[in-house]
């Protein structure tokens, strides 16, 4: 339900929409992924445009609470907190009721001055909402914050080999390979959602404007996209805080902030920094909490902490380090570190290389082993200190607001002159 009745918006540039509904899987900062769409939403609406937010599942977070945006969630359980599994593999595959429910919404908005933006399914609304945005009567951009519009794991990650996968998807390769980080059964359940989203969901085959969040997402999935799509390239917003920026050459902690799992390096980098001979310190917690402590019994270990408390962490830290052995999207807390003025140590695998100039603001390592790593801890008094402003200017919410206004309005007048 709305949480507020709509207002008229004032006055905005003509080009762009008046009104955008936000479609996602979430109504609640539970991630990166709804993060942005919620924030995009704070954005659009402080910036004069009606939003209308639409969610599988709850709860509604508090940031949508705003005189222009209203809210439709379903509140559904996620796929993971089902505690009904059948329905959950059922629902996860097709959603009908939010198709059924995300079609009505649609109906009762203007085609000619609305923009749709998607954000993802594959945690709730599921593949059955693929037909629905490719018949929209008005136009669609759907933003890729991982890979599940090709892979059926979302992230082209062998969990077994751990490492990156470069096997066809659903090649018989694919089909025959246990990479799930679970059992073979759910391999099987992905593979079946996956022949969902490019059959009967049209996914993304019935997409025309697709937005990628990094150059490396765009390399990589470029070649499972339709010929006719039109890529754009927008950047999810990093908000960093007002602080002064840190001198990290008077620190010691080299920070790691995320979950504590195999596929971000948590214990590659434990054991690294043991070897090195550095102060590691961990905000995250994990299923390799246990794996950490046995590697780096030095190690501190605070779990997850407040954005108050990472921001102060990384006032304290010598280093962000980002030992993620997937491909990642977009991830944010390197961009965080660097708006700070912290250095980023990372993979040359990973899109958080985009940001990090080897030697100017960060060191890039390039084999995803223990020792690669350890050798760039030793190092990190190769970088110098640096301004961290032209990055904050360049992927700050104003910046992002106005990539969007300018992408909506672009879509929207190839519309109406088509």
């Amino acid at each position: 339900m709305p949480l507020s009745p709509p207002l008229p918006a004032p006055p905005h540039d003509l080009d762009s929409p008046s009104h955008v509904l936000i479609v996602g899987d979430f109504a609640d900062i539970n991630g990166g992924q709804a993060k942005v769409a919620l924030d995009s939403a704070r954005m659009l609406a402080d910036a004069g445009v009606q939003v209308t937010f639409f969610a599988a599942c709850g709860p509604v977070s508090r940031r949508l609470e705003h005189k222009r945006i209203s809210v439709i969630c379903l509140d559904q359980p996620t796929i993971l907190d089902d505690p009904n599994r059948l329905r959950a593999m059922r629902r996860g595959i097709w959603n009908g009721e939010a198709a059924k429910r995300l079609t009505a919404v649609i109906d009762g908005l203007d085609p000619t001055d609305t923009v749709i933006h998607c954000h993802g399914y594959a945690k709730g609304l599921s593949p059955a909402i693929g037909p629905v945005l490719a018949n929209a009567p008005m136009p669609v951009l759907f933003t890729m914050h991982e890979y599940f519009l090709a892979c059926p794991n979302g992230g082209f990650y062998d969990y077994r080999k751990q490492e990156i996968c470069t096997r066809r998807p659903l090649g018989a390769s694919c089909l025959a390979t246990n990479c799930d980080a679970r059992h073979m059964l759910h391999k099987g359940w992905r593979v079946t959602r996956q022949v969902a989203t490019w059959g009967p969901g049209q996914l993304p085959g019935g997409l025309t404007d697709v937005a990628y969040i990094s150059e490396l997402q765009r390399e990589v999935m470029t070649p499972h996209l339709g010929r006719k799509v039109r890529l754009h390239h927008v950047p999810n917003p990093v908000d960093a805080p007002e602080l002064p920026p840190v001198d990290p050459r008077q620190n010691d902690i080299f920070l790691f902030v995320g979950r504590l799992s195999q596929e971000k390096g948590a214990a590659q980098f434990a054991e690294a920094a043991r070897r090195a001979g550095v102060r590691a310190m961990f905000l995250g917690d994990g299923e390799q909490s246990e794996t950490v402590r046995r590697l780096n019994p030095e190690a501190e270990i605070l779990g997850w902490q407040p954005p108050e408390a990472v921001q102060e962490a990384l006032g304290r830290a010598r280093a962000l380090v980002f030992p993620s052995l997937w491909y990642e999207g977009q991830p944010l807390v390197p961009i965080e570190a660097l708006m700070r003025g912290v250095p980023v140590i990372c993979g040359t695998w990973s899109a958080a290389r985009e940001c990090v100039e080897h030697g100017e603001n960060g060191l890039v390592y390039r084999q995803p082993t223990v020792d690669a790593l350890a050798d760039a801890l030793t190092r990190i008094d190769d970088v110098p200190t640096f301004d961290p402003l032209p990055l904050r200017q360049r992927l700050g919410p104003d910046a992002h607001r106005r990539r969007l206004l300018d992408l909506y309005g672009e879509m929207l007048a190839r519309r109406r002159a088509a």
